[in-house]
């Protein structure tokens, strides 16, 4: 009987190599759809930003403004005590946020604008993948940076003023920086650099001293009244050793003209130093 020849069938070629290069290749596009899909929707998504002020059109995520008291003299251990508390403050303004410097002249509402513009970010605050560190380094430099050095480093002594118009100058800044951002609900800071005494011809402190009510009954009071609603108030005081204004009343006169305004009061620091002191024109009572 004639042996049965042993057969074998031709193994079938697998198909599971196929099925997983397909799989692997699928993936793949749809990673790379993905990740074109998330760059553009970031790229579209981001805020516009206004190339002149590096604000973002949308308005700014905060809002400080600065008024330095330039109207008397002030020496070199202050200022350097006024520096080191700028540049704390400046460091502590988020990505967007909107810095106003101003300096006081002895005119009634009349300022002179010292910086004005939106922290862009350095280039460790933008993502490599969809900004270019490098550019935003520059832009923050050119923009932001080196002005506020500037600022910071023009901090210096002024003349004797005939007249020192906080209340006004406060006035104004609420009007022009505030008001235009009004309907923003975001963090609105005011920084006053000053001795604090107010002299104009509607009231003066030399001759009133610290009593409220004294202001309230002048014609400052509906002359400078004006509505600091959320705008949180801080003052870095200038000492001019003139011993009625360096009691706890002083200070105290303008968290309650503040208030009466309707703002937030912070808090008064005290910068280091004594600072020569001369009673202007029309000030003796």
């Amino acid at each position: 009987m004639p042996r049965k020849r042993a057969t074998y069938g031709r193994k079938k070629k697998s198909s599971v190599g196929p099925v997983i290069g397909g799989i692997l290749i699928s993936l793949a596009s749809i990673a790379i759809l993905s990740g074109i899909g998330y760059f553009g929707y970031i790229a579209y998504t981001r805020p516009e930003v206004d190339e002149q002020t590096m604000c973002l059109k949308t308005g700014p995520v905060e809002i400080k403004a600065l008024l330095i008291d330039t109207t008397d003299p002030v020496t070199t251990k202050t200022l350097t005590d006024a520096r080191n508390k700028f540049k704390e403050e400046m460091g502590a303004l988020p990505v967007g946020g909107l810095v106003e410097i101003y300096g006081l002249t002895d005119v009634k509402g009349e300022l002179i604008k010292m910086f004005s513009g939106c922290n862009p970010g350095d280039g460790k605050s933008v993502d490599m993948w969809t900004s270019n560190p490098r550019l935003q380094q520059r832009r923050w430099e050119d923009a932001f940076a080196k002005p506020l050095q500037e600022v910071e480093s023009g901090l210096q002594q002024g003349p004797s003023g005939k007249q020192s118009p906080i209340m006004a100058a406060i006035q104004n800044i609420k009007l022009t920086v505030f008001d235009p951002y009004k309907t923003l609900d975001i963090p609105k800071k005011l920084i006053v650099m000053s001795d604090m005494i107010e002299h104009t011809d509607l009231y003066s402190q030399y001759k009133s001293g610290n009593d409220f009510a004294a202001y309230r009954s002048s014609p400052a009071y509906a002359d400078f009244r004006t509505s600091l609603d959320h705008i949180q108030f801080k003052v870095w005081y200038i000492d001019r050793g003139i011993e009625k204004f360096m009691t706890v009343a002083h200070p105290n006169f303008w968290a309650q003209w503040v208030q009466d305004n309707h703002g937030v009061w912070d808090k008064a620091i005290m910068l280091e130093g004594v600072n020569p002191s001369s009673t202007p024109s029309g000030a003796k009572s």
